[in-house]
């Protein structure tokens, strides 16, 4: 089993050469602002008829929080774009073991589609709120503690320096 080689890198998610980029969902899987208007802009039309077939099959009332499906990628420079939703960050409430299962559902996700690289955003740290610091620390614990079968790098991608 490989192990799992872990980059941070300042970049556009959308521009990662990779088998898989994760793509900081919505619930309705049918785009929204942020990284996934992002990824539903640059990736094309075919995503999102991807997204609605998935909504029609199996996802009628949408993707609960902390999973994680597998779409075709359309035009970015990858295989297949893995949706997540995370969670909305409280500070009354710890959210921390569902946003790290976002990291591990999307990991076993590339697994089965037998991916060999995988690009992440910070997820929740934009307009779920989630603090950038404790979303970066969340990340690479999830990160740093999975043994994947066949992903041998996964990249965070931050999308500026500040973060």
């Amino acid at each position: 089993m490989p192990s799992l080689n872990i980059e941070v890198v300042t970049g556009d998610i959308t521009t990662q050469q990779v088998d898989a980029i994760v793509n900081a969902a919505n619930t309705s899987l049918l785009g929204g602002g942020g990284v996934d208007g992002a990824i539903h802009r640059k990736g094309g039309p075919a995503i999102l008829e991807a997204c609605r077939a998935l909504r029609a099959s199996h996802y009628g009332r949408g993707l609960p929080v902390g999973q994680a499906v597998a779409t075709t990628a359309g035009r970015l420079p990858a295989r297949w774009v893995i949706h997540t939703v995370g969670p909305v960050y409280s500070a009354t409430e710890d959210r921390s073991p569902v946003l790290r299962g976002c990291y591990t559902n999307a990991l076993r996700v590339a697994d089965e589609l037998g991916a060999r690289s995988i690009a992440f955003p910070l997820i929740s740290s934009g307009l779920y709120r989630w603090p950038k610091d404790d979303a970066i620390a969340q990340a690479l614990a999830a990160l740093g503690a999975a043994s994947p079968a066949t992903v041998e790098v996964a990249r965070l991608v931050l999308f500026d320096a500040g973060a």
